[in-house]
């Protein structure tokens, strides 16, 4: 099982106070710190207002910081946990991931989702779709996105849908990673969003699920790729730690990281909140997840 760190941004209050240069700085130092320390990849949140409710603290844009953050490592894969998908054209968000793609040297990894964040899709002018809409346009946004990163050959994609289209759009240059750039499904949800990632997905992502709940859905997630004829070996499954659950170091994080080793998770996925203060909080963090017999390089 690999392990990857969810970087400081601002998102949960961890720059509150901070000037945005000074908590720039620092986010580019945790992540050079987890690539040096071994850990797989590295991750930013997709959001624009902080949690759990909006206040005038930083929060860093995922595109944009990932582009730099790729200019300032060599190895770590780099990814967002999920984006929101109703916060851009899905086509324009292919056509960003195959730029960066090349931009890192085939390092990106797209996790994407419905989205959920209510106070922010109203303060942005997105609105605010019912969860069947949103889940419904996650759908053609995958439709859209798989077909403009698809290998080979091909360049053009067409798509009509409900709630996003394209005609003869054309994805050059095409990500590195072949035959495609991975793509994550994150969410919950077993008969919509685990269908989605069955039939488009090379990841499912789990949101703060524990190990005894991921235990009694994984038949529920295997079925959904037999339901479709796709063998349930060939979807991953990673896991997101909500930092407010991960334990400070020692034997209590060693054993839940081993309890989503056992399951066969293929990577978990944290921010360390602490990190933004404070270099060992990493460090130790690297040592429990290497205890718990994680994967680090």
């Amino acid at each position: 099982m690999q392990v990857g760190v969810i970087v400081p941004q601002g998102w949960t209050g961890e720059y509150d106070g901070w000037g945005s240069e000074r908590a720039w700085a620092r986010t580019v130092a945790v992540t050079q710190q987890v690539e040096r320390l071994g850990f797989e990849s590295a991750w930013l949140f997709d959001h624009v207002h902080t949690v759990p409710d909006p206040t005038d603290e930083l929060t860093f844009e995922s595109f944009t910081s990932l582009s730099a953050l790729a200019m300032v490592t060599t190895r770590v894969r780099l990814g967002q946990i999920v984006i929101n998908n109703g916060f851009r054209n899905p086509a324009l968000v292919a056509k960003m991931i195959s730029t960066m793609d090349v931009i890192s040297g085939g390092r990106m990894e797209l996790g994407i989702g419905a989205g959920w964040k209510r106070d922010e899709w109203l303060a942005y002018g997105y609105g605010f779709p019912d969860t069947g809409e949103r889940l419904a346009a996650l759908g053609d946004a995958l439709e859209i996105i798989t077909r403009m990163l698809a290998g080979g050959r091909s360049t053009h994609a067409t798509y009509d849908g409900r709630h996003a289209r394209v005609e003869d759009a054309i994805n050059v240059p095409k990500p590195i990673q072949q035959p495609r750039l991975p793509i994550m499904v994150g969410g919950n949800g077993p008969n919509v969003t685990w269908r989605l990632a069955a039939r488009f997905a090379d990841e499912l992502n789990v949101d703060g699920m524990r190990p005894s709940e991921l235990r009694e859905e994984l038949p529920t997630i295997r079925a959904r790729c037999e339901e479709i004829g796709r063998d349930p070996a060939t979807l991953k499954v990673s896991a997101h730690i909500w930092w407010e659950r991960l334990p400070g170091p020692g034997r209590q994080r060693q054993d839940l990281v081993a309890a989503y080793r056992d399951l066969g998770v293929s990577r978990i996925m944290t921010l360390v909140r602490d990190a933004a203060d404070s270099d060992e909080a990493l460090d130790a963090f690297a040592e429990d997840s290497r205890a718990a017999g994680a994967e680090l390089a």
